[in-house]
């Protein structure tokens, strides 16, 4: 079976919106059978450069599951929060 993966790069600017931002979210990708696969800390860039900390890696049934996440009022209501939060590169991708 093929998925759709979000993979989310972080720099936190305030980590206690942070948190509050972190706890709400799985609520948000319930309705849409998502599930969170790995949240960890940048260990080494072995190539290139990388300006996140943080990484996110997020699994949906499909890419119109995330269309729909993401366009969800219940996750729409999160961005300004997100945004205080941290800078965030989300990006979605096909498996």
């Amino acid at each position: 079976m093929s998925y759709a993966y979000v993979i989310g790069h972080i720099t936190v600017k305030d980590a206690e919106k942070w948190n509050e931002y972190r706890n709400q979210v799985p609520a948000t990708l319930a309705p849409w059978g998502a599930e969170l696969v790995f949240r960890g800390k940048l260990a080494a860039v072995l190539s290139g450069e990388h300006r996140h900390a943080d990484t996110v890696v997020i699994r949906f049934p499909d890419t119109k599951a995330i269309d729909g996440w993401y366009a969800s009022p219940a996750y729409q209501s999160l961005i300004p929060l997100r945004k205080e939060a941290a800078e965030i590169v989300l990006l979605a991708y096909e498996g």
